[in-house]
């Protein structure tokens, strides 16, 4: 992330910032998100969410300064995220729970958050080391049942900086089993976005944007993109199962 986006990132966590930083696909920073469960940009990103604003182009980027217990990093052009009255499809889970972070930067780590209502339910301490390209972590919700909105955070060794990801759950009996996702309750028409046809049969290739169901080959097997994302040498499709999905 360059200089002058940290500064913004700041500038508008504290409400100063009269403007906003404007990103088009393709050219967004590259950082970390939840992907499984889906966070709430992850299920934007997905197009499972209408009217998500910018974060659709950039599940990675909720980035904002440390110690802030909200879904956007206080940061304007993400507010959506931060707004309960939506219909957020939520994820059926038993009491334990494995949290799937896709880190597109990987920066060096102090320690990383589970939140659930304002209360600290986990905490993992990486002690200033680099994580991998994915990190999971197993945390036990303590016994709560229902619907609840847990808050991960990833605070970053070397900057004032962290990001921040929300998860809907539903937990509760019959949860635990392969994860899945209820369709959010129907008000309104389906979304009218306009999108184009994925491309087909392109072999793949790094420092590519993926949007969801780009379809490339590679080693001649075909794969489906399941989660927008650029593309990184390491980052083939038979690597990252939560950014491809075999056909």
């Amino acid at each position: 992330m360059s200089l002058k986006r940290k500064l913004a990132a700041v500038l508008a966590g504290v409400g100063i910032a009269p403007f906003i930083v404007v990103v088009s696909a393709g050219t967004a920073s590259a950082h970390g998100y939840i992907s499984s469960p889906p966070s709430r940009q992850a299920m934007c990103a997905q197009g499972r969410v209408s009217n998500c604003g910018p974060i659709i182009y950039e599940p990675q980027s909720v980035e904002g300064p440390k110690g802030q217990r909200n879904c956007h990093a206080g940061l304007g052009q993400f507010a959506q995220l931060n707004d309960d009255s939506r219909a957020w499809p939520t994820t059926s889970v038993g009491n334990n729970v494995a949290f799937n972070w896709t880190l597109t930067a990987r920066h060096a780590t102090s320690t990383w958050e589970y939140y659930v209502g304002g209360t600290r339910i986990a905490e993992f301490n990486d002690g200033g080391r680099q994580p991998g390209a994915t990190v999971t972590h197993n945390v036990g919700l303590d016994g709560r049942t229902g619907r609840i909105k847990l808050l991960a955070i990833w605070n970053i060794a070397d900057t004032p900086m962290a990001f921040y990801s929300c998860v809907d759950l539903q937990v509760g009996p019959g949860g635990g089993g392969p994860t899945t996702t209820t369709a959010p309750p129907t008000t309104t028409t389906r979304p009218t976005t306009t999108t184009t046809a994925p491309p087909v049969g392109g072999t793949w290739a790094p420092n590519t944007a993926y949007s969801v169901g780009s379809q490339v080959t590679y080693g001649g097997v075909g794969y489906r993109c399941i989660q927008a994302h650029t593309s990184l040498v390491g980052w083939e499709p038979p690597n990252t199962a939560a950014l491809w999905q075999k056909l």
